[in-house]
């Protein structure tokens, strides 16, 4: 297996990779099988699929991986592509190959003009390939060859002094201005690489109908350029929130350490967002509309994708109770899943909550939590740990299912067209999520807590969740209601904001989060939640057990509030904390990640927000389909199409798509 060494992405093994070569490969010669250009980009990477492609741009994407340039790709050489995909600086070698038409490590001038004058770009500007630009790189006589790292900088370089000849072109008198909608022409035409939606379609408002002078067009180039660098200065000024408006002069302040940007860019980027809401602010999603994302970020495998609507437009009733629904099914599952890897440790804070001081003779069965595990285990041995957990499923899954629903539902109802959320609205979700799970858990929440504590009862009677409904009744299931909300209905309003901020603060400088800082977010955000709300699960605790002979009875919270403290004091209130935190924040962190998780798998696109920091955000420049992975794109094949389409939307490299028909190439292949 080749080596990966600091690969970007984990190489194939060879077994695997020839397998896929001969799947493809149609050619065969001296008993050695080949790829034509045909089978290389049409088949297998799956570009160029109208029947109308242009024969010269499969041609010459394909002697990419072409290094002999005979037209063939050979099992070699479809190895050596795969593993240079998996280099860090993949994206730069990948376009060099395209422009080292002879295979020998260099670039000529006539091998730079060549492809020059294929792109789209220079047939609607022609760029002035005699110029002093030019002979700087490749010499007076254009004799002067250019390696890999000389390329790299002729290349960014390129583009720029593309754009001033362009403005050159619309302003023939030397005048320093261009019109507002030659402007629109050269950015569209020049910059359409760094172009989204949203910047396209106010280019003529931000002049604001004024002509353009060239200070101003090349401070907007600039800004295109280095919107990565915006991010960045905006990200400094927020201490990483991506939620915080930012004012121009906060922004500009922040900005004074880099000298690259220019108060006059700065203005520009608020001309563009003044476009779009007029608040005199910016949030990071304002900078996520203005500057694309780059060929490749973080490749995401999904076991299933569907586009439920084309655009946000199209969310009807009925899409948005789909969208519910599938939030609905998934929270279930994930809920099922945090439940059972925690269960043991409810059973054990139950136990421990319902331990009382000297009400009954002889009942201080534990002396702590760990006292209370070990004798579960030696009395009721291991599966006595899991008493009562087929009712804690079969509530898990309304409970958590609609808390997850609600407060995603209720977030968005509150959360603007910028993305932002205030801090209130989000309490106000968490808080809407736990008042409503409540009317679904709180009979199964009884109906656990009497199967956990029948366990403590040497040699009784076993009990079934059935008996216990039936002794219960309908009303009987909603004992302790009120203590439930009385817990539930705060821990939601501490858990959700402290889950969404701490997972915003554990996202990646691309704002993506790994599921292992998922996790952490969850199981800290569940530290403040459980144990501030623990006197509330005290109360329920008690009311919603049956009393033996004994014991103290409780009528209601106040009543089980004034009895509990005159009988055993504040502490008694506090009982089960550790427990409770123990089990509620690996829960929660357990259902989070899983939440999160299934909805990367199993992506659905209803038009609506998604969980921050899994999903991301393809390139809107590029035609989305060409970024499904097919199954035979593997080891670094799996980011040969968002590469490929890189050097177009990074690069301004756009080839013809359409235009010269197929005779050339089938003539080819059956040669």
């Amino acid at each position: 297996m080749p080596q990966s060494g600091s690969s970007f992405l984990k190489r194939a093994s060879t077994d695997k990779l020839r397998e896929v070569f001969l799947r493809y490969a149609s050619i065969q010669k001296d008993g050695d099988h080949y790829m034509t250009s045909e089978d290389f980009v049409r088949k297998f990477l799956g570009l160029f699929t109208d029947a109308t492609f242009n024969d010269e741009s499969v041609r010459l994407l394909a002697s990419i991986a072409d290094t002999s340039k005979d037209g063939l790709i050979s099992f070699a050489e479809f190895q050596a592509f795969e593993g240079l995909l998996c280099t860090p600086d993949a994206l730069y070698k990948t376009a060099f190959q395209l422009f080292d038409r002879k295979g020998n490590g260099t670039v000529h001038y006539a091998d730079f003009v060549d492809i020059v004058q294929k792109t789209e770009l220079h047939s609607k500007i022609p760029f002035n390939l005699d110029s002093s630009f030019i002979k700087r790189y490749f010499g007076e006589k254009k004799e002067r060859t250019i390696n890999y790292v000389e390329f790299t900088q002729l290349l960014h370089d390129f583009h720029e002094e593309y754009a001033m000849e362009a403005f050159r072109s619309k302003d023939p008198a030397g005048s320093g201005y261009i019109s507002p909608l030659d402007f629109q022409d050269v950015i569209v035409k020049v910059k359409r690489h760094l172009l989204t939606p949203v910047v396209k379609d106010n280019l003529i408002a931000v002049t604001e109908g004024h002509k353009v002078s060239f200070p101003y067009f090349i401070a907007f180039t600039s800004l295109l350029n280095n919107m990565e660098l915006i991010k960045r200065i905006y990200l400094h000024a927020t201490q990483g929130n991506r939620n915080e408006p930012v004012t121009k002069d906060e922004l500009l302040y922040a900005a004074q350490t880099m000298s690259q940007i220019t108060p006059l860019e700065i203005d520009i980027l608020f001309q563009l967002t003044g476009a779009l809401h007029q608040t005199g602010r910016i949030v990071y999603n304002d900078l996520n509309n203005i500057s694309p994302e780059h060929y490749t970020k973080h490749i995401t495998t999904r076991l299933a994708e569907i586009k439920a609507v084309e655009s946000p437009a199209d969310r009807s009733a009925l899409i948005q109770i789909l969208e519910s629904s599938y939030r609905f099914t998934l929270g279930s599952l994930a809920g099922a899943v945090g439940a059972t890897v925690v269960y043991p440790i409810d059973l054990v804070k139950t136990r421990m909550q319902n331990q009382r001081t000297g009400s009954f003779i002889g009942e201080i069965a534990y002396r702590n939590s760990w006292d209370c595990f070990k004798k579960v285990i030696r009395h009721e041995g291991v599966l006595g740990l899991y008493r009562g957990l087929l009712p804690q499923l079969m509530g898990v899954a309304p409970e958590k299912a609609i808390k997850l629903t609600v407060n995603d539902f209720v977030r968005d109802k509150f959360t603007d067209k910028q993305g932002v959320i205030a801090m209130w609205s989000e309490v106000m979700a968490g808080a809407c999520a736990g008042a409503s799970q409540v009317v679904f858990t709180n009979p199964l929440e009884i109906v656990k807590i009497r199967l956990q504590v029948a366990g403590e009862i040497a040699g009784g009677a076993k009990v079934r969740a059935l008996s216990v409904v039936r002794d219960l009744g309908l009303f009987g299931l909603y004992k302790g209601a009120r203590a439930c909300l009385l817990r539930d209905v705060p821990f939601s309003a501490i858990y959700f904001p402290a889950y969404a901020h701490t997972k915003s603060l554990f996202a990646d400088e691309d704002g993506y989060n790994h599921p292992l800082t998922l996790l952490a977010a969850g199981a800290i955000a569940g530290v403040p939640a459980a144990s501030l709300v623990t006197p509330a699960d005290v109360i329920k605790t008690r009311l919603q057990v049956v009393a033996r002979s004994g014991q103290t009875t409780y009528s209601g919270v106040w009543d089980a509030t004034k009895k509990i403290m005159a009988e055993e004091g504040p502490r008694a209130f506090w009982k089960g904390t550790a427990a409770r935190v123990f089990r509620s924040s690996p829960q929660f962190g357990v259902t989070l990640v899983t939440y999160e998780l299934l909805q990367r798998l199993f992506y659905v696109d209803f038009g609506g927000s998604h969980p921050t920091g899994s999903v991301v955000t393809k390139p809107k420049a590029i035609d989305e389909t060409t970024l499904k992975f097919s199954p035979d794109h593997i080891g670094g094949y799996r980011a040969a199409v968002p590469l490929l389409n890189g050097i177009e939307s990074k690069f301004g490299l756009y080839l013809p798509r359409f235009g010269r028909g197929t005779t050339t190439t089938t003539t080819k292949t059956g040669s």
